[in-house]
């Protein structure tokens, strides 16, 4: 599968964020999620693959001497899931390097019909964890939010709980769409069912991405509504019990 080919939209060659130790991620191009706080609409195209996975590795494997150990490789987006016979060719080429592989994802592609789902159990044997966006846990909130419901992300979550796939949960924290005391606990009532969690952030949300919805002739839909205080971020975590989880622990 080394001539699978994949619209990659941008490269961080030292991320810090996205995953354990430091991260060579890779952001790729598509999203049919049209989340309102999104800081890169301009991800949101589909466009036409040109890079295969073996030479999008071979760029990677040049900071590979800053990872060290403990980092690797991070696939994010866009929506990486959409481009997935991408990913198996890039993850099976970067396991025969011993490399950690890392997806970030939103979920919002995953199904149990074919051929996607037998593709998703293959891709599960490649990577080492994923990061999982849950936008909102209540559904139609969720539609409002995202353009899209949450039934499929969820069960998304679940399998990977049955599987014993290790995750991080990630919710963006949005004042006045997804941050009332009632959806929060709801959340965490959700994590705490999943058996394989080693980590829950709360990533407030930011006002960088708006020159994008500009400069692709867009209205802003959260124009006016500002990033959450420190005392919200905080108060978000504590609902969500973040400190329960391993990852912080270490």
């Amino acid at each position: 599968m080394e001539n699978i080919k994949g619209a990659v939209h941008s490269i961080e060659t030292f991320g810090s964020v996205d995953g354990p130790g430091i991260r060579y991620v890779i952001f790729m191009q598509g999203c049919k999620m049209r989340c309102q706080f999104c800081h890169n609409a301009d991800t949101w195209k589909i466009e036409e693959p040109k890079e295969t996975a073996e030479e999008v590795l071979k760029k990677a494997l040049r900071y590979r001497p800053y990872w060290k150990d403990k980092g690797g490789i991070t696939v994010s987006g866009g929506e990486p899931l959409l481009q997935i016979d991408f990913l198996l060719s890039l993850f099976q080429q970067a396991k025969k390097q011993g490399i950690h592989t890392v997806i970030d994802t939103c979920g919002n592609p995953f199904t149990k019909q074919e051929p996607f789902f037998s593709k998703f159990q293959e891709l599960l044997k490649l990577t080492d964890l994923f990061l999982l966006d849950i936008k909102h846990i209540d559904d139609d909130k969720h539609k409002q939010l995202t353009g899209w419901g949450n039934e499929n992300i969820l069960e998304m979550a679940q399998y990977l709980s049955a599987v014993k796939k290790p995750v991080w949960i990630r919710h963006v924290l949005v004042p006045q769409r997804n941050d009332e005391d009632e959806q929060l606990k709801r959340l965490d009532e959700f994590i705490k069912t999943l058996d394989n969690v080693e980590r829950v952030e709360v990533l407030p949300y930011h006002t960088l991405g708006i020159y994008k919805w500009k400069e692709l002739g867009m209205e802003y839909p959260l124009e006016g509504i500002e990033p959450p205080t420190k005392e919200q971020v905080e108060h978000a975590r504590k609902l969500l019990h973040c400190d329960d989880y391993n990852e912080y622990k270490k």
